[in-house]
């Protein structure tokens, strides 16, 4: 298949992403750190996946909970001519980094999700992961302008920024990210991520 201009214009806004890492400021302090330590299990993932596919179950999510990552990752990076989070395990990703992150910040993202489910099932009916793309497009789309959304949707932004952030760290340290995605040749790789500035976390 030929390479548009267009997958070109996304492939290397997409490289300029991951090389940049994802920018923490103004972030919650919880997002942050958990940011910086997804970025720190990335590589990790990145071998695991690698192996390829293997029996798994999640340590720290439930099935419901899980197949809700599912749903959110792949609609954050979906798959086209390429594959999406899915295929490339970022789930797995997400549980790994939340099984080994402090338990503030585990408890925070759980409680995140817990309340962007809930608010799929009010405007849906569904719970994350059975809603259509379109209709979890509209209950995150109200989430995605941090200075607009009203302050009691602040629990949802801070988790959607957080699962954004660790979708990349995951999908683009893999194989299916690096080299299917953004066409990488083997000489990119993600560059310094320096993590959480505040003392709290030092």
């Amino acid at each position: 298949m030929a390479t548009s201009e267009t997958d070109i214009d996304r492939r290397q806004a997409l490289a300029q992403l991951v090389i940049g890492a994802v920018g923490v400021a103004s972030m919650p302090l919880w997002v942050e750190s958990l940011v910086a330590h997804a970025h720190a299990e990335a590589h990790t993932h990145a071998a695991q996946a690698a192996a390829g596919a293997s029996v798994w179950s999640p340590s720290v999510l439930t099935p419901r909970q899980n197949e809700d990552v599912i749903a959110l990752t792949e609609l954050i990076i979906p798959a086209t001519d390429t594959p999406g989070a899915k295929a490339a395990l970022v789930n797995r990703f997400v549980d790994r980094v939340l099984s080994t992150a402090d338990a503030k910040e585990r408890s925070e993202f759980i409680q995140g999700l817990t309340w962007l489910n809930d608010r799929c099932r009010a405007r849906t009916g569904k719970d994350l992961g059975d809603a259509s793309g379109e209709e979890l497009t509209a209950v995150l789309t109200p989430l995605t302008g941090e200075r607009t959304a009203p302050a009691d949707d602040a629990p949802g932004v801070a988790f959607f920024r957080a699962i954004k952030s660790m979708t990349i760290a995951g999908y683009y340290t893999t194989e299916i990210g690096l080299r299917q995605e953004l066409g990488d040749d083997g000489r990119m790789a993600l560059g310094a991520f320096e993590g959480c500035t505040h003392s709290e976390h030092q």
